[in-house]
């Protein structure tokens, strides 16, 4: 979240980010035993209950009041996302790319859609979310869009700022410890890169090593087709 400097608390939070943090080091000592990305131990893995994901969406849809929606963690991701759109409204770009959702009619020749989320990061490996506000625009193209998704290091904008602080008073509910994304956008020290370095460069940072391959703040394109053409691809 954004800075706290002036906050009567900091000594409360201060606790709070220290058993956090032991937290991590805990889960990193057990899930890399070699202290190298890419070599998890999944000996001890056991996959999240059965509609926790879909129960903690509709209350945080409830809740928060904004659409939520539930992306599966891809092959090189130990996590599944949730999205709580914040900036924008129904049929949303999320909708459209992640669920065969029709493009709204006043997409065309609108031009670019912008539009505003909250991504929460669920672990498949651990019991832990992150949540990184990111932006999401699609922009016309010859027989579709080009979806961009750009996250950021953490949640920054004052619309999204209340909805984070609900959000994370009820992932305890859920037995979900809420990581502080600016504590684990760095590399965890006397750890080897492993193979990261050859696909991305520098080193992992501690929420690739929990979560998700890609660097933190990388940028996601796809090409999402008319559903004229998805027919004509799919009877090809």
């Amino acid at each position: 979240m954004g800075g706290c400097t002036n906050c009567k608390g900091k000594s409360g939070c201060d606790h709070r980010k220290g058993a956090m943090l032991a937290e991590v080091d805990d889960a990193l000592a057990r899930l890399y035993p070699t202290r190298t990305w890419g070599e998890p131990d999944d000996a001890g893995l056991v996959p999240p209950p059965t509609g926790e994901l879909a129960a903690l969406a509709d209350e945080l849809a409830g809740e928060l009041k904004a659409a939520t929606f539930v992306r599966p963690g891809g092959d090189d991701e130990a996590c599944d996302f949730i999205y709580v759109l914040c900036l924008g409204r129904t049929p949303c770009i999320v909708q459209v790319r992640d669920h065969d959702v029709a493009p709204p009619a006043e997409w065309h020749g609108a031009g670019r859609i912008d539009e505003m989320y909250l991504r929460i990061a669920v672990g498949q490996r651990v019991r832990m979310s992150a949540v990184q506000q990111v932006a999401v625009e699609a922009v016309p193209a010859p027989g579709g869009w080009i979806v961009r998704e750009a996250p950021r290091a953490g949640v920054y904008d004052a619309p999204l700022l209340h909805r984070m602080q609900k959000l994370v008073a009820i992932l305890p509910a859920y037995d979900l410890a809420h990581l502080d994304f600016g504590e684990i956008a760095h590399a965890p020290p006397d750890f080897e890169p492993g193979v990261w370095r050859d696909l991305y460069g520098g080193a992992p940072a501690i929420a690739n090593y929990l979560f998700y391959a890609q660097p933190t703040t990388m940028t996601a394109t796809a090409f999402v087709p008319e559903p004229h053409a998805r027919q004509e691809a799919a009877s090809a």
